[in-house]
């Protein structure tokens, strides 16, 4: 089962990803001063860019092509690419050169692009345009880009590992939408799709991009060997949902099959796993690998409310990113139900998600596209 289909909550809904990203936002916003230090110091745009000489190379352009891959519906992504043309402009400037810019956004066919771009802002000093498609292949020509940006994207696989509803498997993941908790032949599993995957991505990546050019990715990550899948944020809601949808067999909602039968197309890296991943392609070097900690921005925005309330807001947050994925396999009116059981649960495993906290869950990565 693939994520095609099954993009963030589209529309300005109450539970739209429209509404319900400041999560996304606070996370993202940890990286922005990393992107600003990257461009700063290894984004060459005066290589670029036409010059007055006749030294100018032959691949030079008046125009700074920039993508964003999984862009949603806004508005995050709009705050990123202003955040990235300002500090290329910036860094212009002082060579007295200033670039034209072209923004590429990207996402699945069935985005909401009617509502991204409905909400572009009115000042922006950026050409833009759609790229609909799945980034696990080509979306692009060669060598056309020179910014490629992507925040909480990656961890969503092309599909599910097949072996995962297959009872005769050592990858069968019964009783368990997920990997967190399950038996090492399940997260194998997963770990095999998302290497499959992310090969995809780096080599379609790699052509696309002009040498020199530079790609930022954020992505929720297990920090090392000594945490499991169970102790980062991401583990444990997706454990929490598990566990509604267990609640709700019980109570006959929905069957036990169902449940068995579906599993979260998603996967967080260690970046040991990265830095392989990277290696093995060979066309990128890597400028900067962080660890950063979402969880303080995340937290400046909450503190003003109770936890009673924070657990909806995780709940809705929750809700715009993997509506689509679940009511197309469990149902449109069981979804009420199951994230008001879902927030329930993350105000009574309340400390469990405090404790949880305390490193860094987000890998910051800049790569640069070598000769």
């Amino acid at each position: 089962m693939g994520n095609e289909s099954y993009p963030m909550k589209g529309g300005d809904g109450t539970f739209s990803y429209t509404k319900n990203s400041s999560f996304q936002k606070a996370a993202s916003s940890v990286a922005q001063g990393l992107i600003c230090s990257a461009i700063t110091d290894k984004f060459d745009a005066q290589k670029f860019l036409m010059s007055t000489t006749s030294t100018a190379p032959a691949s030079a352009t008046s125009t700074i092509c920039i993508a964003d891959l999984g862009c949603s519906v806004g508005p995050n992504t709009f705050t990123a690419m202003q955040n990235v043309i300002d500090t290329i402009e910036a860094k212009s400037k002082i060579h007295s050169q200033s670039p034209q810019f072209q923004v590429f956004f990207n996402d699945h066919t069935g985005n909401d692009f009617n509502t991204l771009f409905t909400s572009l802002p009115s000042n922006r000093a950026y050409f833009s345009a759609a790229v609909p498609g799945s980034f696990y292949g080509r979306l692009f020509p060669d060598a056309s880009l020179h910014f490629i940006h992507s925040s909480y994207a990656l961890q969503w696989l092309s599909k599910a590992p097949e072996e995962l509803v297959n009872m005769d498997s050592e990858a069968w993941n019964g009783g368990r939408i997920h990997y967190t908790g399950a038996p090492q032949g399940v997260v194998d599993a997963y770990c095999r799709q998302f290497f499959k995957d992310m090969e995809l991505f780096l080599d379609g990546r790699a052509r696309e991009l002009v040498v020199g050019g530079m790609m930022v990715l954020i992505m929720p990550c297990v920090p090392d060997e000594t945490v499991t899948h169970s102790q980062v944020p991401a583990g444990i809601m997706f454990d929490l949902l598990g566990a509604s949808l267990l609640d709700m067999v019980k109570t006959g909602v929905i069957s036990q099959g169902q449940v068995d039968s579906f599993n979260l197309p998603i996967y967080g890296v260690a970046p040991k796993e990265m830095e392989a991943l990277v290696e093995k392609n060979g066309r990128f070097s890597i400028e900067k690998m962080e660890l950063t900690n979402p969880a303080s921005a995340v937290k400046s925005t909450e503190d003003s409310l109770n936890t009673s309330v924070s657990g909806n807001a995780i709940a809705r947050h929750l809700r715009a990113g993997m509506e689509g994925i679940l009511s197309n396999h469990f149902g449109v009116d069981i979804m009420d139900e199951l994230f008001d059981r879902f927030s329930q649960k993350t105000m009574e495993f309340s400390e469990r998600f405090n404790a949880c906290h305390k490193q860094g869950t987000q890998l910051f990565l800049t790569l640069v596209k070598r000769k």
